[in-house]
């Protein structure tokens, strides 16, 4: 049977071992933290969204981020020191402005085709990650940003999807706890909402019970890929300095940022740069801000923010694009437009208990994941997936999969 190893434990990392597993692979995850979903799965903004499939690449993208520049607080922040793999990227990025259109529609059909993947799962495998088949729906302040949105829906429905403007009426009735006064906006019901931690955890114990295996507080070290690929590594965050030896079949690199010094190590070159999110929990311990939250989801464009209700007593409010590096670190100048918004949209939601979060989105500059065979044999990636790896995992999970398969045909199948 063949063995292949996965080089990450978070969401695109845990679907691609389940999707091989049921293929009949013998599976192990290697993973640097105690647990699976630690990083970029830990706490997103919780959005399934085919709707916000929208590429970055757009010359308004390059505009706005230069209007905020300077701005400590702005939706979108660069750190403007010398980096070359900052400005290379950001070089690469405006190259791919062209693909915009085709990119838009072609992450559609990839979004859509993973809801129903990851739909299957959760229900062959009894996971509940709070899941909320509510719809998403988007606002609008001005008419110029409606008439962009109105554009970019020609591509979402090219795509596929479901996908309607609402007047300003329509978007109160659809969420009556949604305060401000908006111009239009645009309802996909289609969407959902779910607890991409809850969702990955409750996976990685479905995969442990078909016998996949995982070698957590694992640093890797080296991968040296050949006849037999040899991943070196060492326990992490220990004095403990001994190198243990992994020999595998296969390699599936979905190690989020980790991606591009990995792929470095086995000849590729994989230009995923860090772009960080940050995201506030909000508790509703009382019964009014139990009322006061949203359970439809919501993004509100101008802000960049999106929201999910995570069952009756957590609200999840994400959003910014900060370009800084590797760099977790928790500003507090980004988390305070996320607490304001909330008080100023749903004034009944106490923000007394908010926990703060940061994550490190893994982007590549087509803004598109890079599933693919690698240059030498054995050697596969599943990464890059940005803002939308908690909406596209489930099917790049399988295409993975597809490819590994062609390499090497397990001998059985245990899909049962």
């Amino acid at each position: 049977m063949p063995h292949i190893a996965v080089l990450g434990a978070g969401i695109t990392g845990v679907t691609t071992a389940y999707a091989l597993s049921r293929r009949g692979f013998d599976v192990t995850v290697v993973e640097r933290h105690r647990y699976p979903a630690m990083e970029t799965s830990f706490a997103n903004g919780g959005q399934l969204s085919a709707s916000n499939a929208e590429v970055w690449n757009h010359w308004s993208t390059v505009l706005k981020g230069i209007k905020w520049m300077l701005k400590s607080d702005a939706p979108l922040l660069m750190n403007p020191s010398p980096n070359w793999h900052k400005y290379s990227w950001m070089g690469e990025f405006m190259g791919n402005i062209g693909g915009y259109r085709t990119n838009t529609v072609e992450t559609t059909r990839l979004a859509i085709a993973a809801r129903k993947h990851m739909f299957e799962i959760a229900e062959r495998e009894g996971i509940n990650f709070d899941l909320e088949k509510r719809g998403i729906l988007h606002v609008y302040y001005d008419k110029p940003s409606f008439d962009h949105a109105s554009k970019v829906n020609t591509m979402l429905t090219e795509g596929g999807l479901d996908r309607r403007p609402v007047t300003r009426d329509e978007i109160k009735t659809i969420e009556p706890a949604l305060g401000g006064d908006f111009y239009g906006g645009f309802f996909t019901p289609s969407d959902s909402t779910g607890d991409i931690h809850k969702f990955t955890r409750g996976l990685a114990e479905a995969c442990a019970k078909r016998g996949v295996k995982f070698l957590f507080d694992a640093e890797i070290q080296d991968v040296k890929p050949g006849q037999t690929t040899k991943v070196y590594w060492k326990p992490a965050e220990t004095t403990n300095s001994e190198i243990n030896v992994l020999s595998v079949d296969g390699v599936i690199v979905c190690a989020g940022v980790g991606s591009r010094t990995l792929a470095s190590m086995l000849g590729d070159r994989i230009n995923v740069y860090p772009v960080k999110g940050y995201s506030i929990t909000v508790h509703l311990d009382e019964e009014q801000s139990q009322r006061g939250a949203p359970w439809v989801s919501l993004l509100d464009d101008r802000a960049k923010i999106v929201t999910s209700r995570l069952g009756a007593n957590r609200f999840r409010v994400a959003g910014t694009a900060e370009f800084n590096g590797i760099n977790r670190n928790i500003r507090q100048d980004r988390i305070n437009p996320l607490v304001g918004w909330v008080r100023t949209l749903f004034p009944d939601v106490s923000t007394s208990r908010v926990v703060p979060w940061a994550g490190l989105r893994p982007m590549m500059p087509n803004m598109m994941p890079r599933v693919k065979t690698g240059s030498r044999p054995g050697v596969f990636y599943n990464t890059g997936h940005g803002h939308l790896g908690w909406t596209l995992s489930a099917a790049t999970a399988e295409i993975v999969a597809e490819l590994v398969e062609q390499k090497h045909k397990p001998s059985k199948s245990r899909a049962a």
